[in-house]
């Protein structure tokens, strides 16, 4: 039998578990989750390499339907060319739950290639009898190629689901070693593990005011030596960050070397600073700089 390869975009709207997904895919942490919405802003890449099949998964920021700044409308467009570029795409949604945001995306799901709808989060519906006729219901919607009930985060039907893609991908030699995992390399994610903290253990509105940037990335021998810059877009926002006499920001960095150590597989030295920079959010050249695309 020939190799198959090919991407698969994970597209849905922010907050139905598509990090999730990619994570337990992949078998290791490379996309960082929150329950807060809007926490991917990056286009991912999770590979996951089988005998006969590679998977090229793309996980994409959740679909804005306000546009209220530059960030949003960079996150958006990275949306749009996944869906252009890639050959199968999966179209999460969240059990139980179908929102006129996920029909405003559905609108924009491509005609010329197989999408899969992926219902996910089956583990928090009590009584399973409702899912199918839910599933029916979303269906109707648009002419998907196959329909797979997940649960992400509990790794439910995860290998249905590869199954389901396998007979879409186009015959193709591997793009990627059969133990890489991502493509993006180690700065760019440990800049995203410390801004995972910020969603994690900030307040609601905050985290969204905040981005970080890795100023220094070091490696001497196994250990890491990281310098980054926490990016607010207020004065008083600094102060929130960096918690009574230093605490919350000590937290932030702890857990964040924790999540890097784990998969750098070495130890790391990681520093951090608070530096305010008012309208980050829609000043195209820090975006750019930031790796927004």
């Amino acid at each position: 039998m020939s190799y198959k390869c090919g991407t698969i975009a994970i597209v849905g709207r922010p907050n139905v578990g598509k990090s999730t997904l990619l994570n337990h895919l992949v078998g290791q942490k490379i996309s960082i989750t929150s329950r807060k919405a809007q926490t991917t802003r990056h286009r991912v890449t999770g590979i996951v390499t089988q005998p006969e099949v590679q998977f090229v998964f793309v996980d994409t920021p959740g679909f804005q339907t306000q546009h209220v700044n530059a960030l949003n409308k960079t996150m958006n467009r990275s949306v749009v060319q996944s869906l252009a570029q890639t050959d199968v795409v999966l179209f999460v949604v969240e059990a139980m739950k179908f929102s006129e945001q996920d029909r405003q995306l559905i609108a924009l799901l491509p005609s010329t290639r197989p999408v899969l709808l992926v219902m996910n989060k089956i583990d928090r519906e009590k009584d399973k009898g409702e899912l199918l006729p839910f599933m029916d219901d979303v269906s109707k919607e648009f002419a998907f190629a196959a329909l797979v009930p997940v649960s992400a985060k509990q790794g439910t039907q995860l290998d249905t689901l590869l199954e389901a893609i396998a007979p879409h991908l186009p015959e193709n030699p591997a793009m990627f070693g059969e133990d890489e995992i991502t493509d993006r390399n180690e700065r760019f994610l440990a800049s995203e593990f410390v801004r995972e903290k910020l969603f994690r253990l900030l307040g609601e509105e905050l985290p969204y005011s905040i981005s970080v940037e890795v100023e220094k990335f070091e490696v001497l021998g196994n250990l890491r030596r990281i310098f980054a810059s926490i990016l607010v877009d207020k004065p008083n926002q600094k102060a929130i960050v960096i918690g009574e006499k230093g605490a919350k920001l000590k937290i932030i960095g702890t857990d964040a070397r924790k999540d890097m150590e784990k998969l750098f597989g070495g130890p790391v030295y990681l520093e951090l600073h608070v530096k305010v920079k008012s309208g980050w959010a829609d000043d195209e050249r820090t975006l750019k700089r930031l790796g927004y695309e």
